[in-house]
């Protein structure tokens, strides 16, 4: 198994080491009262929270769902069930959850190609699949901005990171769409060399972007997933007594995810909690409460991904150590797997020169 080079670990340890420091000097010598932030605690109304795990688990189901309907767009048959597809799409946030990075994405993938062995290019389609499945949410997350640029009250720093988010997200939709192909016009990958084989498939799984109708219901998908987190986020509000109204809950739901997309450590915990209480100040929210209220809302997001996620990481046979050396793993399938596919179809060649 491949380890990270030293000039990998230096890097991303000069990246996180400042990030993080920021962080600590933030919310310690800078932060709230923590006596302010623990009677916040205290006074949580268990009801609304319940509701809010609810309403997040509803989105993981509506999400899993878009992604079935990507797969069923770029995979021929047999294609995976809903409930295998649910089983991986559940270890994936898990992996997200507690694990730096984004290895969740190449988790859910690896469940999936346990249960199909032998498919060809099959690690390059699911790939692409998920690529596709979180190109969709561009068009809730635009929705989402447009709603709040026109009803909540917005930081100008906040300004600037939705302004980012949203350039990056329309670049990689035009690149997605641009490099997509449908499945029945990709040349047969039986006739191609292995690494052209590998981007066909891969070009095969972004294929829902030109195949109007389960596009249409994939997004409708991510849309409703994003309602559902909305409400969830406003029902946490209420669960610490934060009476602030639905486009402040779409804000804040925003600013979580323009955070989450580069996690430097796990959750980005600390650094999730300013990003939700400092804009929340504009709503009379106090800082203390603020945090007090990010870190809730990130427990009642992490108990739904964690919670599931153990349950199927236990039916898949998948341990803790399996989920950290995922990325080594899918690299060196990529690597290995078109040399061993060249290797095999030689093989019939070498016989009939030999015989």
């Amino acid at each position: 198994m491949n380890r990270p080079s030293l000039r990998a670990v230096g890097l991303r340890l000069a990246i996180v080491v400042p990030v993080a420091a920021g962080v600590v000097a933030l919310l310690w010598w800078r932060g709230p009262d923590w006596h302010a932030v623990a009677d916040a605690f205290a006074a949580v109304r268990w009801q609304w929270v319940v509701g809010a795990i609810a309403l997040n688990l509803a989105s993981v189901l509506v999400r899993a769902l878009a992604w079935q309907t990507v797969i069923r767009a770029a995979m021929p048959p047999p294609q995976p069930r809903y409930s295998l597809t649910f089983s991986a799409f559940s270890v994936g946030l898990f992996a997200n959850a507690v694990l730096p990075g984004r290895i969740g994405e190449l988790a859910r993938v690896a469940v999936l190609t346990r249960k199909f062995p032998g498919r060809k290019g099959l690690w390059a389609t699911l790939v692409a699949t998920v690529f596709a499945h979180r190109v969709f949410d561009i068009v809730p997350v635009i929705l989402l901005v447009v709603y709040v640029l026109v009803t909540a009250k917005i930081p100008a720093w906040a300004l600037t990171a939705l302004g980012g988010a949203i350039g990056l997200g329309i670049a990689l939709f035009a690149f997605a769409f641009a490099a997509a192909r449908r499945h029945h016009l990709s040349v047969p990958a039986e006739g191609l060399g292995a690494v052209r084989r590998l981007l066909t498939m891969a070009r095969n799984g972004l294929g829902v972007m030109h195949d109007p109708l389960p596009a249409v219901v994939a997004v409708g998908c991510q849309c409703l997933g994003w309602v559902c987190q909305l409400f969830a986020v406003w029902t946490t509000m209420r669960a610490f007594d934060i009476h602030a109204p639905v486009p402040a809950a779409g804000l804040v739901l925003l600013l979580m995810n323009v955070v989450t997309v580069f996690p430097l450590w796990p959750g980005n915990v600390g650094l999730l909690q300013a990003a939700i209480a400092l804009p929340l100040v504009s709503y009379g929210v106090s800082k203390a409460h603020g945090i007090a209220y990010g870190f809730g809302l990130q427990a009642i997001e992490a108990s739904v991904g964690i919670g599931v996620g153990l349950v199927f990481l236990g039916k898949e046979g998948l341990s803790f150590a399996m989920l950290r050396v995922m990325p080594d793993a899918s690299q060196a399938e990529l690597e290995a797997g078109p040399r061993a596919e060249d290797e095999r179809d030689a093989e019939p060649e070498r016989a009939s020169l030999s015989g």
